[in-house]
């Protein structure tokens, strides 16, 4: 528990997948604040480009937007849109490759029971933990789910535990991952050991490669 209260605190930096991705991850009145290819998250006008991506046009939470000469319209917790890469079969990978964000953290765009989130990877979290609000909005039934409590600097804090059916990254996906649902706000959901144990980690400078245990 001592661990995830260090990535509450945690500020905010990009996510990344092996093959280039464009994510929405906000709008602040006309702008779009996009994620492309492990960028940090970048406020763009529209008729502004930001690493060949256009922003045409917002409107609430979506955005149109202009990649490789094509219009896409993405709203806010869609998926990651890829361009110019082959769509993998789903769940049929093998294989995460993360860049580091300028802060030193990893982040990635997947999916949790088949609906888009943004993940924090923690190797000190003994589970996926994320706050009660996301559970929510993801639709996670933990309101008679078993309770442990733990400290962090905020204080004793009760957490319920729960299993999800699936979590993905990329073309990646593990099924059956326990998860740990918390009262506080989180910048991001995080990854923790429930779902990185099922990996070997190797890291190279800024970048991190899970593979898949056999």
């Amino acid at each position: 528990m001592k661990a995830l209260l260090l990535a509450v605190l945690a500020s905010a930096a990009g996510c990344a997948f092996a093959q280039q991705s464009v994510g929405l991850q906000g709008t602040i009145g006309s702008k779009a604040i996009l994620i492309v290819e492990g960028s940090e998250p970048k406020l763009v006008s529209p008729g502004e480009s930001f690493r060949g991506v256009k922003v045409l046009s917002t409107a609430g939470d979506t955005a149109v937007l202009e990649i490789a000469g094509q219009r896409i319209t993405m709203r806010v917790g869609d998926s990651p849109a890829s361009v110019g890469a082959r769509t993998p079969a789903p769940g049929s990978g093998n294989k995460i490759v993360l860049n580091g964000g300028t802060n030193g953290h990893f982040l990635a765009a997947g999916q949790i029971n088949n609906q888009a989130v943004h993940f924090m990877v923690d190797t000190g979290a003994s589970t996926i933990a994320m706050s009660e609000t996301e559970a929510r909005r993801l639709n996670i039934n933990f309101a008679n789910a078993p309770t442990s409590t733990g400290r962090t600097a905020n204080g004793t804090v009760t957490a319920h535990t729960v299993s999800l059916s699936s979590v993905r990254i990329g073309d990646v996906e593990v099924r059956s991952v326990e998860a740990s649902i918390l009262p506080a706000d989180m910048p991001f959901i995080l990854l923790g050991n429930s779902f990185l144990s099922r990996f070997s980690i190797r890291k190279d400078a800024d970048q991190m490669v899970l593979e898949r245990r056999y």
